[in-house]
């Protein structure tokens, strides 16, 4: 299927979208349509099924949820839309995008449920009703079978990145959810490859199809450096002042923002920290728009906070920073933002904010791009006395070479004679002075760096979940390079094949048996996924998996916390429960069992798997 116009051509209004959402689009800085959005938009509002072929990073969230919530009857507070995701940061995502677009419907909730999250607050919030559920598949297996779930008023079903769902392992399980869906839903697939079980599952589920491709725009921009900070141990307002104090050759910056209310409170808060800054939003008339561009333009302005729709076509060559203080929704607003940098052959910088969920986003960003995006060291408290104080003395040094300073020398003698203190003292009483509500030494202590993301290796792509990610719930363990433990000789050994070559986690490692093997047809690939998605553990702390046939062992950290745990025991892989519990002894040679005590504990040789 193709458009039968451009969609620069195309507006929202032109789609069939009702007032209220329109007027939530033009708050959020949506002002036309992506392909994608164009395309799918009016397919889905007049009830067909879709199978939509696109990369992450087109807009392909808002082409499935606009339509949907328009289907959405906000007095019954019963699942009417339910929308499957590979891993629990697009679960997120997905959730947030949806509860932005709600912003103008009054009592409309979505809830996320993934693995990893305690189930006691997702049944809490089951219990008081959701309009549509945005989850991973083995989690929403779950609720299903508790009966906590219901999909009696099912209006809408989404299969977002089927392809991945198909990579980590999760397609029977899809498969066993779209089996217990009502005979009359409206189905959407969106998936940027076509396997051929993607095709079938598509198929046997949906019903006559439109089929929707949009081929992914790339874009260069090599004039402008890339640069991002993972959000983690600090506000985001004291990273972006100690960066913005830091960055060489700093003149003029856009910083952008999702809303008109946070260009507004941004704005408010950088003036009060002695910034030159001002807010552009949809808001502003035209007059006072060009009186903006026009005091950052002349140097009266330093800061400008602006919306997408807000900061098209301003070119103005001081503007040497963009600073994405929140990620874009999609790649071609990123590729718009960070073109107000850098235009005409000039260079310039620009600055993403990420927070851990968004790293899936970065890496889009990049490929979208073609540019690589390099992490940014958050300067530290000593970088950014050092430049206040080489500042300070710039300053100093230039009233210094000026002339008339006859009279303050004059000053300063006499508070020396009259106080008895040398000259020095003086000077740096008024130094301390001259601050200006700006210490040239910040107290307080760094937060500790942002945990590095952490990526298959067999894709630029996050995996699903990480260690760190959320402090106050996972553990921290001791990687400890250069332990050489040996290895007994093992019994019953898996396939040379089924122990791909990869890093091996340090620290100390405890072995678990579980249900599935070969002979249900699982790969290691499949229980890496599921039990990345389910306990969020990065795939580098999953140690030695052995596939046997009718079971598994798997070697995962020491000292895991119990909500993870009691997750990984409810998980299921090709729809089998895999019942994880620490492994009580080992196959030997002769096909017996060699038990041990408790939990064994033990360290890997680098390199093993």
């Amino acid at each position: 299927m193709s458009s039968p116009e451009s969609s620069d051509t195309l507006s929202f209004a032109d789609l069939g979208l009702s007032t209220t959402l329109l007027q939530t689009l033009t708050q959020i800085g949506y002002e036309t349509p992506s392909p994608i959005q164009a395309q799918c938009i009016p397919v889905l509002l007049e009830g067909h099924d879709l199978i939509g072929m696109a990369q992450t990073g087109t807009g392909k969230t808002a082409a499935f949820a606009l339509p949907l919530m328009e289907q959405i009857d906000v007095k019954l507070t019963k699942p009417q839309a339910l929308i499957l995701t590979p891993t629990r940061e697009l679960a997120i995502q997905v959730a947030e995008a949806l509860q932005s677009y709600a912003k103008n419907l009054p009592g409309f909730h979505v809830l996320p449920i993934y693995g990893g999250q305690s189930y006691t607050i997702q049944l809490k919030q089951l219990s008081r009703g959701a309009h549509v559920i945005v989850g991973t598949p083995g989690r929403v297996m779950d609720h299903l079978e508790r009966k906590t779930l219901s999909l009696d008023h099912l209006k809408t079903m989404v299969l977002d990145e089927a392809d991945e769902m198909l990579r980590m392992g999760f397609i029977d399980d899809v498969e066993w959810i779209l089996e217990r869906t009502p005979a009359q839903h409206q189905t959407a697939l969106f998936s940027a490859t076509m396997p051929e079980q993607i095709r079938r599952v598509a198929q046997k589920y949906l019903v006559e199809p439109r089929e929707i491709k949009i081929k992914s725009a790339t874009a260069t921009v090599a004039a402008i450096r890339q640069v991002y900070w993972q959000v983690s141990g600090m506000h985001k307002l004291d990273a972006l002042t100690r960066i913005l104090e830091v960055e060489e050759d700093f003149d003029a910056a856009i910083i952008f923002v999702r809303t008109k209310t946070a260009t507004v409170e941004l704005a408010d808060k950088l003036a009060a920290r002695g910034y030159a800054a001002a807010a552009l939003n949809g808001d502003l008339n035209q007059q006072m728009r060009e009186r903006v561009i026009e005091q950052l333009k002349s140097g009266a302005l330093d800061i400008v906070i602006a919306t997408d729709v807000a900061a098209r076509g301003i070119d103005v060559p001081r503007v040497s920073h963009v600073v994405n203080y929140d990620i874009p929704y999609d790649t071609e607003a990123y590729v718009h933002r960070i073109g107000r940098t850098g235009r005409a052959g000039r260079t310039g910088n620009a600055i993403l904010f990420v927070a851990p969920r968004e790293i899936r986003m970065l890496r889009t960003i990049e490929r979208a791009t073609r540019s690589p995006i390099a992490p940014l060291t958050l300067p530290s408290r000593a970088d950014v006395t050092n430049k206040r104080v080489a500042d300070f003395k710039g300053k100093v040094i230039e009233v210094l070479n000026a002339e008339g300073l006859d009279f303050f020398a004059n000053i300063v003698s006499q508070i020396a004679e009259e106080q008895n203190v040398g000259a020095e003292e003086v000077a740096a009483a008024l130094a301390m002075m001259a601050q200006e509500g700006k210490p040239l030494q910040i107290a307080g202590e760094d937060p500790r760096p942002a945990p590095a993301a952490s990526f298959d290796s067999r894709d630029s792509r996050p995996r699903p979940g990480s260690f760190g990610e959320r402090d106050e719930r996972k553990p921290r363990f001791n990687e400890r390079a250069g332990d050489k433990p040996s290895f007994e000789n093992r019994g019953e050994r898996p396939r040379r094949e089924e122990r791909p070559a990869r890093s091996a986690p340090s620290g100390d490692m405890v072995r678990y048996r579980i249900d599935v093997g070969r002979d249900h047809g699982v790969q290691v690939k499949d229980i890496v996924g599921a039990i990345a998605n389910e306990a969020g553990i990065e795939s580098r702390f999953i140690g030695r998996i052995a596939l046997y046939d009718e079971s598994s062992t798997i070697e995962l950290p020491a000292g895991m916390p119990k909500e993870a745990d009691n997750a990984l025991k409810r998980t299921r892989v090709r729809g089998v429960p895999i019942n994880l519990r620490p492994d009580e002894g080992r196959p030997d040679a002769g096909g017996g069992e060699r038990k041990f005590d408790g939990e064994r504990k033990f360290k890997k040789k680098p390199g093993s798997y």
